[in-house]
């Protein structure tokens, strides 16, 4: 299968997760062991939504488990539209990337909670990435989360290419948060709403 049939079917997908964040189905939940040992066969279908998420259409190279080491990217700043790679993520303390989308209820309810406990994660790198207009972007955060947009750790990110799911992960719910260690390696994923002092203890696991 050549690249742009890859990139297709990738867009493809992109397309299915935009439309919800599964609100009625269970979250997954993964470690960074589960996440290496988990092959295709052993991962849990059984909960997720598979409108526009056709695994049998995939590419036979896309993985149902997050890149174990984090890839290269390139991905923009909401406000200011300057790019934001790999090479400008601190090596020295945990990043948390966290892929949602502004219509997204558990989106928003995560947001807030975050913005609740804002001290409690002022120790670790957040990214908040969206493949969504940057004024629903810009929406989201000024209605649920302001604070937590322009807290110094916290950086909102548009990505247009949607390089995201082409080089890190293709989620089935949203909000779908990774932790990366100061080492670049996966240390924690899941996807779906998640109690949020369970959150914050895996963004400092």
């Amino acid at each position: 299968m050549n690249k742009k049939i890859i990139l297709g079917v990738t867009v493809a997908l992109a397309a299915g997760i935009l439309s919800s964040c599964n609100n009625n189905k269970p979250k997954t939940d993964h470690t960074a062991n589960t996440t290496q040992e988990a092959s295709a066969e052993s991962h849990d279908h059984a909960g997720h939504d598979h409108a526009g998420h056709d695994h049998s259409q995939a590419a036979p190279t896309q993985s149902s488990d997050p890149a174990a080491i984090l890839p290269n990217f390139t991905f923009y700043q909401l406000r200011s539209g300057i790019r934001v790679t790999q090479e400008n993520v601190a090596k020295d303390k945990n990043t948390v990337f966290i892929l949602f989308d502004p219509g997204c209820s558990h989106c928003q309810h995560e947001a807030t909670e975050l913005e609740k406990n804002i001290d409690r994660i002022k120790d670790v790198n957040i990214y908040y990435i969206s493949m969504n207009d940057p004024a629903l972007v810009l929406g989201f955060f000024d209605t649920f989360a302001p604070k937590l947009s322009k807290a110094s750790n916290v950086e909102v990110l548009i990505d247009k290419d949607q390089t995201f799911i082409q080089t890190i992960h293709v989620p089935s719910q949203f909000p779908a948060n990774y932790v990366y260690g100061a080492d670049g390696k996966l240390k924690a994923h899941w996807e779906g709403e998640k109690n949020i002092n369970e959150a914050i203890s895996q963004f400092h696991k």
